[in-house]
C-alpha cells in the first residue's frame, strides 16, 4: 500500500484564482462600458432610438460569437480559447471610444459584444473544469467575481470620464484589465479537448446515438431554465427604477436602489453559494433559491410603499444569485454531450432572456403597469423548480 497521503487542493489554487481572475476582467469590461454611454450617444448624435439599435449591436455580437466559441472549446479545450478571447478582450474599449462614425461604432460594439459574449462561455467551462478537478463547487464565487467587476468597472469609470475624459479612462480600463489577464494568463487550467473519438465504429455511435438525443433534450431545457430565470434580472434592471417612481411615488434617489439592492444582495449571495452548494446540494440549494426568487418578486409586485419594493428585489437578488450558475455547472457536466456545446447553448438562451425580454415586458406593461408584471414573473419560475432535479448534474465530482 502506498504511503502517500491524498491531499485535498487548495481552497484557492492557482486555477481557481486564474478563472475567477477572468470572470472579474469580463465583468469589468462590461461594467466599464456603462458609465461610457452618454458620451458615447453625445458625440454620435444619437438619440434614444439609435442608441438602441446601437446597444443591441452588443447583445447580437454576444449571441452571435457564444455558438462558434462552444465549438471550439469542444474541439480544443477551454485552455487556449479563454486566453485568447481575454487577450483580444483588453484594448475594446479603446475601439469604441476612437469610433469616428456611426457604422465603425456599430462595428465595434459588434466586436466587444463577441468577445464578451464569446470570453463568457469559454470561461465558464474553464471554472466546470476547475470544479471536477478540485471537487468542489467555485461556481457561484465566479459569477460573484463577474459581479464585482462590473460594479468596479461602472465605479472607476464614472470617475475617471467625469476627472479625465474618455480617452484616459479607455486606456486606464484596459491597463487594469490587462493585469488581471496577465495574473491569470499561465495559471489558467489546461484541459483537454472535451469531444472524445470515436473508437467503436458505427455500430459504437448507433448505440450511442440515444444517449446524444436524450442529453441534447436536457440541455436545451437547461437553457429554458437559464432563459427563465434572466428573464427577471433584465426586468429589474431596465424597469423597477420605474416601477417604483410611476407606480410607487419614490423620487430619484430612491428608485435607484431597487437594482441597487437586488445587485448588492446577489453580489453577496453569489460568494456564500459555493459553500452553500456543497452543503447542501445542487438541488436542494436550486430548489430554496426558485422560492427566494419568487417571494421576493411577488413581494415586489404586491408593494404599496417603495421601501417594501426594495426589499422584495432584495430578496429576489438573494434567490436569483445562484440558480444560473448551478444551472451552467449542470450544463457543463451533462453525460454524453460536449461541454462547450452544452455551455454555448445554455449562455444563449440565458443572455436571450437578459437582452431581449425586457423589450417585451416595457410593451406589455404599457397596458398592465409594472405592478402586473412583477406578480406574474414568479409563475414562470414554477418552471425551472419542476425541473430543478436537472441541476444534480451539478453536483457530480470527478471520477
Amino acid at each position: 500500500m502506498s504511503a502517500t497521503a491524498i491531499v485535498a487542493p487548495a481552497l484557492l489554487s492557482p486555477q481557481r484564482l486564474a478563472v475567477s481572475l477572468m470572470f472579474l476582467a469580463n465583468g469589468f469590461v462590461v461594467g466599464s462600458w456603462a458609465p461610457k454611454i452618454p458620451e458615447f450617444a453625445a458625440r454620435l448624435s444619437l438619440d434614444e432610438s439609435d442608441l438602441g439599435l446601437m446597444i443591441m449591436c452588443f447583445g447580437i455580437g454576444s449571441l452571435c460569437a457564444m455558438p462558434a466559441v462552444g465549438v471550439l472549446i469542444s474541439g480544443r479545450g477551454s485552455h487556449a480559447v479563454t486566453r485568447i478571447l481575454a487577450a483580444l478582450t483588453v484594448p475594446c474599449l479603446l475601439f469604441v471610444t476612437i469610433a469616428p462614425s456611426i457604422w465603425t461604432a456599430a462595428l465595434a460594439l459588434f466586436l466587444i459584444g463577441a468577445l464578451v459574449g464569446g470570453m463568457d462561455v469559454a470561461m465558464n467551462a474553464n471554472a466546470v473544469e476547475v470544479e471536477k478537478r478540485q471537487g468542489r463547487a467555485i461556481m457561484s464565487s465566479c459569477h460573484g467575481c463577474w459581479s464585482l467587476g462590473g460594479v468596479a468597472g461602472a465605479a472607476l469609470g464614472g470617475v475617471l470620464i467625469a476627472h479625465h475624459g474618455v480617452l484616459a479612462h479607455a486606456i486606464t480600463a484596459s491597463l487594469v484589465t490587462l493585469v488581471m489577464v496577465l495574473i491569470a494568463w499561465p495559471r489558467v487550467l489546461v484541459d483537454p479537448p472535451h469531444v472524445e473519438p470515436d473508437t467503436t465504429g458505427q455500430a459504437g455511435a448507433a448505440s450511442r446515438r440515444p444517449s446524444l438525443i436524450g442529453a441534447g433534450a436536457v440541455v436545451w431545457l437547461t437553457g429554458i431554465i437559464c432563459l427563465i430565470m434572466m428573464t427577471p434580472e433584465g426586468a429589474i434592471l431596465d424597469w423597477s427604477a420605474l416601477y417604483l417612481r410611476q407606480e410607487l411615488g419614490a423620487n430619484a434617489a430612491l428608485s435607484g436602489l431597487a437594482f441597487g439592492a437586488f445587485s448588492a444582495a446577489m453580489a453577496l449571495m453569489r460568494f456564500l453559494g459555493d459553500v452553500v452548494r456543497d452543503r447542501f446540494g445542487a438541488v436542494r440549494t436550486f430548489r430554496v433559491s426558485c422560492m427566494l426568487a419568487m417571494a421576493g418578486l411577488g413581494t415586489a409586485g404586491l408593494a404599496t410603499s417603495p421601501q417594501l419594493a426594495i426589499a422584495g428585489f432584495a430578496i429576489a437578488g438573494l434567490g436569483f444569485a445562484n440558480t444560473v450558475p448551478i444551472a451552467f455547472s449542470a450544463a457543463g457536466n451533462l453525460p454524453g454531450l460536449p461541454q462547450g456545446l452544452a455551455i454555448s447553448v445554455v449562455t444563449f438562451m440565458g443572455y436571450s432572456g437578459i437582452l431581449f425580454a425586457p423589450s417585451v415586458i416595457g410593451f406589455i406593461a404599457e397596458h398592465t403597469g409594472f405592478a402586473a408584471v412583477y406578480m406574474a414573473l414568479p409563475v414562470f419560475v414554477t418552471l425551472p423548480l419542476f425541473f430543478s432535479g436537472l441541476m444534480r448534474h451539478a453536483d457530480r465530482q470527478p471520477g
